[in-house]
Parts: structure tokens; C-alpha cells; sequence
């Protein structure tokens, strides 16, 4: 069973989400040749303000 974690900070609405792991869920059948039952999506958020890239936390850019 494929499982497949995005880690994604904070902000994108719940459709772009489900968009997001509709199109994961195709590529990794198309891929792995596995049913789409098999596949799991899971997308993990941050607060911004629990994410930095550079010295600078999200929420401050």
C-alpha cells in the first residue's frame, strides 16, 4: 500500500488540497500500477509560524 505524506505549510483551501491528492493518487497508480484503493494521500500542515526556510518564519514573509 502506497503512502504518500505532504508536508505543506498552512493556507490552501480544502479543494485545492483534495485536487492535490486526486492528481497523487492518479500518478501513483499510473506508476505503481496499484489500485486507487491501495493509495493513501495524507497532506501534514504548519502554522506559519511553526515553519522557517532561512532564518524567516512564513508568517513573516
Amino acid at each position: 500500500m502506497p503512502e504518500i505524506i505532504v508536508y505543506a505549510a498552512a493556507g490552501r483551501t480544502s479543494e485545492q488540497k483534495k485536487r492535490l491528492m486526486e492528481r497523487i493518487t492518479s500518478a501513483v497508480v499510473e506508476e505503481f500500477s496499484v489500485p486507487k484503493e491501495a493509495v493513501v494521500v495524507q497532506v501534514m500542515e504548519s502554522a506559519l509560524d511553526h515553519k522557517m526556510k532561512g532564518g524567516v518564519l512564513f508568517s513573516d514573509r
